[in-house]
């Protein structure tokens, strides 16, 4: 099976996802924010540094739980400013 590449929205998207994540876990060591979210470090570290642009949505609402972050908050703040037509923000 072939992944369509993402775009440059999508790829920004996923890289404002993991610079709010890092912003929301603070001080906070990846391994103990992985664990309450009942995920492994890597994850988190691939997601943050936006080599895993597009996580589940559950994925996402573990994350958000953990952090304290309502997925209302997340789905604003990581949505690019110039969203295409067919994105839901």
């Amino acid at each position: 099976m072939v992944r369509t590449p993402l775009t440059p929205w999508e790829r920004d998207r996923g890289e404002r996802l993991g610079a709010l994540l890092r912003r929301a876990r603070g001080e906070r060591s990846m391994v103990e924010v992985a664990a309450a979210a009942g995920l492994s470090a890597e994850t988190l570290r691939k997601i943050e540094t936006g080599r895993a642009p597009t996580p589940a949505f559950f994925t996402v609402a573990a994350l958000a739980g953990a952090l304290g972050l309502s997925l209302d908050e997340v789905a604003v703040l990581a949505t690019p400013p110039e969203a295409p037509e067919h994105a839901v923000a």
